[in-house]
């Protein structure tokens, strides 16, 4: 392989859910072709299941997997698998696999020491976080921590419903965007017993009902965006790098104006270069684009891109910021976009990808 080749990791689903016919066999492994986008197949490692998100390690020699079920072994859990990166094939080995001590996990991040994982289990509303071995694989957990409350949503915020962890620039706070009580909590990650200490103040408010989904940080500036799942909006954040706190910029609406159908949000990923904000609309099926600016923090919506699909539940950005690759769940597809570095539009390259209900795209650079 060349010194410039990119593997995409890619993350499905296997089994049938409520919300999704899953029919993949795993976790699929391309490698890309920068010039269009398109993705060749190198292989994919089986008998995974529901692997729906995954995250590498800072040195690409790990990836790790949420495995989004209510039951594993015979508990009522789901389960977080580590893998080792063939040096050669490049395809995930698998190694062990830990309860998420919550149900249906759906998101998770390694920080960027790589000595941690943290989980987020939507079902349960739980957080959880396990030490790196030396050889890749899973500890047992270091922490769990259970969220409480409920919002006003009478079917989708009844409880707490944990999505997303995330690690800030600083690798000192763990934020979890959790949909079910409209809070996004934020803990300070103790590097030396691997606990996650509520910060003061724990938590940053969403509007009520708006059911905070995902959150993408600035490059460079101190900011976080969130997209709220139930409300259609994103919300610029300014974040305290010292206190972890947050506080609301502004929130703009995902969707055109006029815009009335059934619709819900998903991913939220910033450009590299710090000058854009994407999020994905489900129902609206598109990719809606927002010029940030690096002084405020905020947003001015720049239009919307169709996905050519149904339901892009994931997206994300190479790294060299010329391609978002959207994760068509429900149509069975990755289709490829450039970037235009001026103004943040999208333009189809006409590559398109078949890949059984693929969620999460992760890119790894190779030498």
């Amino acid at each position: 392989m060349s010194s410039a080749t990119t593997y995409v990791y890619v993350g499905t689903y296997t089994q049938a859910l409520p919300h999704v016919d899953g029919k993949a066999e795993g976790i699929y492994v391309f490698t890309l072709e920068p010039a269009s986008g398109a993705l060749n197949l190198v292989g994919v490692t089986p008998g995974v299941v529901n692997p729906s998100f995954l995250a590498l390690d800072p040195t690409g020699r790990f990836l790790y997997a949420v495995n989004e079920t209510s039951e594993t072994d015979g508990q009522p859990t789901g389960g977080v698998s580590a893998f080792a990166i063939d040096p050669t094939t490049r395809l995930p080995r698998f190694l062990n696999r830990q309860s998420s001590h919550g149900t249906d996990p759906c998101h998770l991040t390694v920080d960027r020491t790589g000595r941690f994982v943290v989980v987020a289990n939507h079902g349960s509303g739980s957080v959880a976080c396990y030490p790196i071995q030396a050889d890749g694989s899973l500890g047992p957990a270091s922490d769990v921590v259970q969220h409480a409350g409920s919002s006003v949503h009478p079917q989708h915020q009844r409880g707490p419903h944990a999505h997303s962890a995330n690690l800030d620039p600083t690798n000192r706070f763990v934020l979890i965007c959790d949909k079910g009580i409209d809070k996004v909590m934020v803990y300070r990650l103790d590097p030396s017993k691997g606990k996650l200490v509520p910060s003061d103040p724990p938590f940053a408010l969403a509007r009520p009902g708006s059911a905070p989904r995902h959150l993408a940080f600035h490059p460079t500036r101190p900011f976080a965006f969130v997209i709220n799942e139930l409300a259609s909006t994103l919300t610029a954040f300014g974040f305290d790098a010292e206190t972890g706190a947050l506080h609301e910029i502004q929130t703009v609406s995902t969707l055109p104006p006029g815009y009335a159908e059934r619709n819900s949000t998903a991913d939220v990923h910033v450009h590299p270069s710090g000058r854009f904000v994407y999020g994905s609309n489900r129902g609206h099926d598109s990719i809606a684009s927002f010029a940030v600016d690096q002084r405020s923090g905020r947003l001015t919506p720049l239009g919307h891109q169709s996905t050519q699909g149904a339901v892009p539940r994931n997206f994300a950005i190479d790294p060299s910021g010329t391609l978002l690759l959207a994760a068509n769940q429900n149509s069975d597809s990755i289709v490829a976009f450039r970037i235009d570095p001026v103004n943040g539009a999208l333009t189809p390259t006409g590559a398109v990808t078949e890949v059984p209900t693929p969620v999460c795209i992760t890119f790894r650079a190779s030498s």
